[in-house]
């Protein structure tokens, strides 16, 4: 791979000699291992280690299909669906593999006994596949991680309702913590020309999820003077939410579990914040019974700080520990979009609350390439910031996942992959300068 990297870091190599370079038949890549996914059986998931499931190893080179492209990977990131991948649960990703390589024989090279992970990258296109005329061997790119085919009539309003829509790296193979990742040539997007690798790898999931989730039509259709509670305001995923939200003429209402946090909320100009551990609230009695006297008491708080306005739109992304409170809080009519529920897929909440306020929820899941496209254009212009907090080697991609795994991590953990250091691939030195210090907001937090 030494001579790809040369080219890359040159800066000025000519797309023809990016197109007549080797490719090894073999590459480095973080893996989960099919044989070994009993191997936490019996534990309680906290205390699963994905130091001792994530093996970076070198894995075969996948055939390149029509379509596809192959990409010299500079950077990429953690997200949950790694930890999962990792820890197994809530079920093993090769259920996954396996059904997608019964769909084709194409596809069938995606069902092996090891998993290459990762959703998120940076780098330069090496390959592409017949059919391919947007992308060209030598363009600097960063990924989303919506998966397609687009062969039923579903998917063509909207592409995550494609019925063969996939999470790339985590419900397919070739993922992206990887010096190589197979993609689709339509997850392929510009590569912000102000940032580093790393720090151009990071948004890719959480920002197109958090686009699609607030801002689109399919989510929360946010508009100006919305008020809108972010769970884990200043998170991987709550970050973007908040700086979407001051974008785009609403009130972020930022809830969060300490003072360091709280300010990283400020720093990004949200006003109204809530330290959820400071100021003591607990909506579950116990494991199985929630307080609605802290749902109110929640309430309340809200409305001191907007003025005795509720909210209009939840922000919805822990899940089980907190959605009661969620449909409580939002104002009649209001709407709360969630995701991932990182604690618990059992949601409950009282349903007078949301029947009888007519009330909405809506699920969100990734973004369309659309979406993608416009939530990757904003980090383009600037407007949106990346979250990045630190960086990895791909050697450590287990240690990375775990600070995730266990929430010792703020904003996004970025992971080098060819890169060989970080401050790598700045391309636009002026835009950079004039937002350097959001770009480093989340910084070593």
């Amino acid at each position: 791979m030494q001579h790809i990297l040369d080219a890359i870091l040159a800066g000025d190599t000519p797309a023809d000699d990016f197109a007549h370079l080797d490719i090894p038949d073999h590459y480095r890549a973080a893996t989960v291992h099919k044989d070994e996914v009993d191997m936490f059986e019996g534990m309680a998931a906290r205390e699963k280690d994905p130091r001792k499931s994530l093996h970076v190893e070198d894995v075969a080179l996948p055939e390149l299909g029509p379509g596809e492209a192959l990409v010299a990977v500079m950077a990429s990131a953690i997200n949950y669906n790694t930890v999962w991948t990792s820890i197994f649960e809530p079920v093993s990703t090769f259920g996954f593999l396996e059904r997608y390589g019964r769909l084709s024989p194409l596809t069938k090279r995606h069902d092996l006994p090891y998993h290459v992970v990762g959703s998120d990258l940076s780098g330069v296109v090496l390959r592409t596949g017949p059919g391919v005329t947007k992308w060209k061997p030598g363009t600097e790119v960063v990924a989303h991680c919506l998966s397609v085919e687009l062969e039923d009539p579903d998917g063509h309003d909207d592409t995550m309702l494609d019925p063969q829509q996939r999470i790339w790296g985590f419900e397919t193979n070739f993922g992206g913590l990887a010096h190589i990742a197979l993609v689709k040539a339509n997850q392929l997007m510009p590569k912000p020309a102000h940032l580093t690798w790393e720090e151009a790898a990071s948004p890719g999931l959480v920002n197109c999820t958090a686009y699609r989730q607030l801002v689109s039509k399919n989510g929360g259709d946010m508009k100006q003077g919305d008020n809108v509670l972010i769970w884990g305001a200043s998170g991987g995923l709550g970050g973007f939410a908040t700086q979407y939200a001051l974008n785009g003429g609403a009130t972020p209402v930022c809830v969060v579990s300490s003072e360091d946090k709280a300010e990283i909320c400020r720093s990004m100009g949200a006003e109204l914040v809530i330290n959820r551990n400071e100021e003591g609230y607990r909506f579950w009695k116990d494991p199985h019974t929630q307080d609605p006297k802290e749902w109110k008491r929640f309430g309340a708080r809200i409305r001191e700080l907007t003025g005795g306005e509720d909210i209009d739109i939840v922000f919805e992304h822990p899940g089980r520990e907190t959605f009661g409170a969620s449909v409580y809080v939002t104002r009649k009519g209001g709407t709360i979009t969630t995701c991932a529920s990182t604690s618990g897929y059992m949601h409950e909440y009282d349903n007078r609350y949301l029947w009888m306020n007519l009330k909405r929820i809506i699920s969100s899941h990734f973004a369309n390439y659309r979406e993608s496209w416009e939530a990757n254009r904003l980090i383009a212009k600037g407007k949106i910031h990346p979250t990045l907090s630190g960086t990895y080697p791909l050697d450590q991609v287990g240690q990375a996942a775990l600070d995730v795994h266990q929430n010792a991590h703020q904003g996004k953990v970025g992971v080098l992959c060819l890169a060989p250091e970080e401050g790598l691939g700045v391309r636009d030195e002026e835009m950079r300068s004039q937002h350097v210090d959001a770009i480093n907001r989340f910084r070593g937090v």
